[in-house]
């Protein structure tokens, strides 16, 4: 049984996706059906997820660093607010 600060097997899929679709199939949307068996609204969500829960940053620094910083130039594009609240993490 993992402890509460281990991602599950899920969470590090996840992110495994993320860093290497394209080995897994020819597009994300296919990645993500094949390697999770979720839909890409439940994979985004569950991404998203991921960038603010500190257990991925002491996962994967670098990929969620980078994942965070474009999440931020998105939704400065979009003018939302980026809440900083997590930025302490890094």
């Amino acid at each position: 049984m993992p402890c509460q600060d281990e991602l599950s097997a899920e969470e590090r899929a996840i992110l495994e996706v993320e860093t290497s679709w394209w080995t897994i199939a020819a597009t994300k949307e296919r990645a993500i059906e094949q390697r999770l068996g979720i839909s890409t609204t439940r994979y985004y969500l569950l991404l998203s997820q991921l960038l603010d829960d500190e257990r991925a940053w002491h996962y994967d620094p670098p990929l969620i660093g980078r994942l965070r910083d474009l999440r931020d130039q998105r939704l400065a594009e979009r003018g939302s607010t980026v809440f900083p609240e997590n930025s302490h993490i890094r």
